[in-house]
């Protein structure tokens, strides 16, 4: 015989991952790894990361929130930032980054096609017809 169900089973917590001073781009795979590990352990939605222990934000903090966004976006969630103050907001804008890394992840394609993005190098841009002038040589 067992005992009596619990009313209400315990809820997973939601995933933090906390950032501190100093951030070298010789983390950012570990930093990565963490925040999948978290991710899978944790209850649904975007995962936070705590960067009030940064201190001076510079370019490698702002690439391991970007890698971390695209892995979290890899795991069908966002990331929302805690404790961002004035410079590392100033800096992720700067970096045009601000919006990407606080916007919620999208029914599971948190990084899906931008509209209206660039076609890369070698890549025909799609919806793009090329005028031919009277005179001009074939291809």
């Amino acid at each position: 015989m067992t005992g009596p169900e619990p009313e209400n089973p315990p809820m997973p917590s939601p995933a933090v991952l906390v950032l501190a001073q100093p951030v070298t781009r010789a983390e950012v795979a570990r930093l990565c790894e963490r925040l999948t590990a978290l991710a899978r352990r944790a209850g649904p939605g975007p995962v936070t990361v705590d960067v009030g222990g940064v201190g001076r934000p510079d370019l490698a903090v702002v690439e391991a929130l970007a890698r971390l966004r695209l892995t979290a976006g890899r795991l069908g969630r966002g990331i929302q930032l805690r404790n961002a103050r004035g410079e590392l907001r100033r800096l992720l804008a700067w970096t045009g980054l601000d919006e990407a890394l606080t916007a919620p992840a999208t029914s599971g394609h948190a990084l899906g096609p931008e509209p209206g993005g660039e076609a890369e190098q070698r890549e025909e841009a799609l919806g793009v017809q090329e005028g031919v002038e009277p005179g001009d040589p074939a291809p």
